[in-house]
């Protein structure tokens, strides 16, 4: 315990004054003698400097990520995002995204263009996945489909009108 004035200082052992904190270390919250409030700092996110077409899937963190929760719906236009993962309901058209994983729960209604989409629930309208396309055993797809790479799972279903596209060099 460090002494309150200068005569419990000198009258204090050597060992407890040696024990104490040293003069030089700053204190732990700084005394406001002004009443002023302190400044609040505040940092900019740290973004990855590699553009979204050189990150691998899942690499780009989660700074554009949109996630639709369960018994929730959302409609409207949506655009500039990394990921969608829809675990309600959706009824959007989709452009310039990179992918969308749509969960057993999940229910899309509309248009998306994006690279990577993984099925898992229900997509109804038109899809375009520029490089794969995922439909697991529990994903059912109504509509117009479009996919450089598709691969469907045992039990998983595809209804309407299939278009391969040439893979992009």
């Amino acid at each position: 315990m460090l002494p309150k004035n200068s005569d419990d200082q000198a009258t204090s052992s050597g060992a407890a004054a040696s024990s104490a904190t040293p003069k030089e270390a700053p204190p732990i919250m700084p005394s406001r003698m002004d009443g002023a409030r302190p400044a609040i700092v505040r940092r900019a996110r740290e973004y990855s400097a590699t553009p979204a077409e050189d990150r691998s899937v899942g690499a780009y963190g989660d700074s554009k990520k949109l996630i639709v929760g369960r018994e929730i719906a959302l409609n409207g236009e949506i655009s500039a995002c990394e990921k969608l993962v829809v675990e309600g309901r959706v009824e959007a058209n989709m452009k310039d995204c990179r992918e969308i994983e749509i969960s057993e729960s999940g229910t899309f209604k509309g248009e998306a263009e994006i690279e990577i989409a993984e099925i898992s629930g229900t997509f109804e309208g038109n899809i375009t996945a520029r490089k794969l396309l995922i439909i697991r055993s529990t994903g059912r797809v109504t509509g117009k489909v479009r996919a450089s790479q598709m691969e469907v799972e045992r039990g998983g279903e595809i209804s309407g009108e299939i278009e391969i596209l040439p893979e992009a060099e």
